[in-house]
């Protein structure tokens, strides 16, 4: 019995798999090129019309990254930055928006939750690990910097 079990088994999973639609990679792979170099691309739209308003360039790089976390945040909580997900895929999680997304979807899934248990809680259940991870090897780098400098 258990081998007819395993040959049905293995005939639907050879079934299964040769339906299952193979994914171009090209166009994948082109699109979330396009969409990431788009989002960069406004970044440095942003950041030239902020150098043309008198902006200091050393002070540049923070005003560039607010409008876009904002935009992010924005482009995320009115739900169309899921739908450029889900074409670009990872083009649009590279670039600093892709933070901003990964903070704000969360906390608007688990906003029926309450403020502090739904949307406190889960906001950095994605963005969380790459925070302490990001943050804890700066340290250990400075530290290390620190010593081996001399």
């Amino acid at each position: 019995m258990k081998v007819e079990e395993k040959t049905i088994r293995k005939k639907f999973d050879n079934l299964r798999s040769s339906k299952i639609p193979k994914p171009n990679l090209l166009v994948h792979c082109l699109n979330a090129f396009w969409v990431g170099g788009l989002i960069c691309v406004i970044g440095q739209f942003v950041s030239d019309t902020f150098f043309k308003m008198g902006i200091a360039k050393d002070e540049l790089g923070t005003y560039v990254t607010i409008v876009m976390i904002f935009l992010g945040a924005i482009l995320t909580g009115i739900g169309v930055y899921d739908k450029i997900g889900d074409f670009a895929g990872a083009g649009s999680v590279v670039p600093i928006t892709g933070f901003a997304n990964s903070v704000v979807a969360p906390a608007m899934e688990f906003k029926n939750e309450g403020f502090v248990f739904g949307v406190a809680a889960k906001m950095f259940t994605i963005a969380g690990p790459v925070l302490v991870y990001g943050i804890g090897s700066s340290v250990i780098v400075g530290v290390l910097y620190y010593f081996f400098r001399w």
